[in-house]
Formats: C-alpha cells, structure tokens, sequence
C-alpha cells in the first residue's frame, strides 16, 4: 500500500463540480484581481472567525510583514517569537529591520510562555506566537502578558485555522492574527495566498492599504506600500471550501484519535499532548522518537510519506548565525528537530490506511529496537 503524506486531488474529487465553478465564475468574468470574489471572501472568512474585519493579500509570509510594517516595528526593536517554526515567522521581523528573539518551546511544541519575561528589554515591542501543527498556543495568558508590558501581540495562524483555546478562535486575542492559505493548509487555496485578520478598524484600513500599493484607491496613493493581493482565482476556491472546514476538521480529529489509540506504548514514541483548554485541529501529526530517520526511511521503504517539520530548528539556521546560538539557549527546540516526526494527516485519509501505517511503525520497533528511552515530557 501507498499512502502519502497529503492527497490533495482526493479532496478535490470529492468537489469537483462546486470548486471547478468557483474557477469557472471567475473566469467568466474575468474579473481575476480585486474585486467581489475577494470581498465576499473577506467577509466570509472574518464572519467564520468572529472578527470585524479581514484583508486578503499574497501569502502568510505577507501577512505577518504587513502586520509588523503598520504597527511601526522597525529597526532597533526586538520581536519575541518561538524557536520552533517556518522561517517566515522569524524572517519577517528581520525584513522590517528589528531583531528576532527567540524562546525554546514547551512540551506542546509552542512558545513556551515561562521563559518569555526573561526575554523581554526594553526594546521589545511585540511577541508573535505560533499556533503549530494545529494546536493553540495559550493565548490568554500571552494577551494578558503582552498587555502587562505595552507588548503588541501578533498571531501566527498560519497552520491553526478555527483552532481554539478556551472556546475562543485563535487570531482574535492579539491585535492581529495572520494566515495562510498555502494548499496544503486545513484550508487551502490552490497556490499562495494568505490572509489578515483584526477588530481594529486603523490597522485593517493601514493594512489593506500597504498591501495594495499604499492606495486604497486606484492612483490615489497614500504611502509607499507593497504588492500583496489574494488573486479572484484563490478567493473564490476559498469561498467554496470553507465551509467544508468544520467537516474536514472532525476527520483531521478522526485520524488523530485513530493513531493515538494504535500507537499509545509502541517503542518510545512520543506522541503529540493537546494542553488543557485547547482544540487541536491537527495540520499535522506529529510524533518523537530518538530513531526518527530510521523510523523515516523504514516507512519510505513500505510507502508511507513522512516529513520533517522541521529539521533545523530556528535559531540554528545559517540565517541567524550571527545571533551566536547555541543547543543549550533552546533544549526542547533541539531535541526536537534531531526526533519529530510527521505522519500522514488529511481528512480523506481512511482507517486501513491508517492502520497500515501503524502496523508498520510497530513492525519498526519490533525489529531489534533498543529498550526505549525515557522521554522529557
């Protein structure tokens, strides 16, 4: 059996017809930039996460520079961030001239929030926590620490779409929260697009600006500002699949739930813990083990897909060389990128297939496997 890490074309097979008239709508009206696809997605999206307003632009990337540039992050100031997740979280803070300053992670692989007061000077001025592999940060706690220090909070959302945390939807606790729509999102569109989400009118109205070249209208240019904007083609794909989400997500809990129950005791795999108070909507399913290339290349063998995420930890990349990082600033996030593991994880995935995984990874851990190691937990 083959089973990949994410099979896109099964959820399009199971729409063709709405998603092919999505495209066929715009298309018709050659209406491709701007425009009522784009609003009604706006409005749409905004509506779902409870949120006043909502800015469509290029990408997740976008997103969180955007964020930052309008709330006059610039140089000489330092942004907190985890050390543990995509680059654009980090490197965005770098493009608007401040500096990045990370923190290890906890045991959820999330910001840990303990060791954020030891991080703060009094040059910073936001902290940006991720939402990883589909899980809540705690968000609560971050607003009221942000709040304590005049900090701004920005949400990265980029891999928790309506995740929550204490029944509140991730992106709405901070000043702003981003998004991205890359295809392999819980929501995703069909090449990059992202999105911003905000109850603030002056942060919207600047941001929506400064992404559509400094204008918010055509000539009428009020700053230099960027080109990000969601194309008609994604918006209107979007619109279609959202609300499908909410389905998508109970099978994303399906399959979570399924490799939970198979694998609980197998070798020393650890595997993903959701916190107290928060929804996991799983973008990813992510497992530890001190023998995860082994574990890789034997599922290859067998094919299974997996992947890293992510092999190299932030403050280790040759990007941020300069910040003189060593193992031992960030424990956790090290450890972590030497034994995670993410299995395959889409709502169309079904149960003999995921049965089939599981069997192998126990055929893994019976061959010769060492007595397993005790864990941090």
């Amino acid at each position: 059996m083959r089973v990949p890490f994410v099979d896109l074309l099964a959820q399009y097979h199971s729409h063709r017809d709405e998603f092919d008239g999505a495209l066929r709508a715009v298309i018709e009206r050659s209406a491709f930039i701007g425009g009522e696809f784009v609003r009604n997605f706006e409005r749409d999206f905004a509506a779902a996460n409870g949120v006043k307003h909502c800015i469509a632009c290029g990408n997740g990337t976008d997103a969180i520079y955007i964020v930052l540039r309008m709330l006059g992050i610039g140089p000489g100031d330092e942004v907190i961030t985890t050390a543990t997740s995509w680059i654009s979280t980090a490197e965005t803070i770098g493009q608007t001239g401040a500096r990045p300053v990370f923190v290890d992670v906890d045991d959820h692989y999330l910001i840990d929030l303990e060791q954020i007061e030891g991080r703060l000077t009094p040059r910073t001025k936001a902290i940006i926590p991720v939402h990883l592999y589909g899980q809540a940060a705690p968000a609560w706690d971050l607003s009221e620490l942000c709040g304590k220090h005049g900090l701004k909070l920005i949400e990265d959302c980029a891999q928790a779409h309506f995740a929550e945390w204490h029944g509140r939807k991730v992106g709405t606790f901070g000043i702003a929260g981003s998004f991205s729509f890359y295809p392999g999102k819980n929501l995703g569109a069909w090449g990059d697009a992202g999105a911003i989400v905000t109850d603030d009118a002056d942060v919207a109205c600047r941001c929506r600006m400064y992404a559509n070249h400094g204008a918010l209208v055509k000539h009428q240019h009020e700053m230099e500002g960027i080109n990000s904007r969601m194309d008609a083609l994604h918006a209107s794909l979007l619109c279609a699949k959202l609300k499908y989400v909410p389905t998508w997500t109970a099978e994303r809990r399906r399959v979570a739930a399924r490799y939970n129950e198979l694998l609980e005791g197998v070798g020393d795999l650890v595997l993903p813990r959701v916190r107290a108070g928060a929804s996991h909507v799983y973008h990813l399913y992510v497992v530890r083990t001190e023998r995860r290339d082994a574990l890789k290349q034997f599922l290859a063998e067998r094919g299974v897909d997996t992947a890293i995420h992510y092999p190299t930890a932030l403050p280790f990349l040759n990007a941020y060389r300069h910040l003189n990082h060593t193992e031992r600033d960030f424990p956790r996030a090290y450890r972590n990128q030497c034994q995670v593991l993410s299995l395959p994880m889409f709502a169309e995935l079904d149960d003999s297939a995921v049965q089939y995984v599981c069997e192998a990874i126990k055929e893994f851990f019976s061959r010769g496997s060492p007595p397993a190691k005790a864990t941090t937990r």
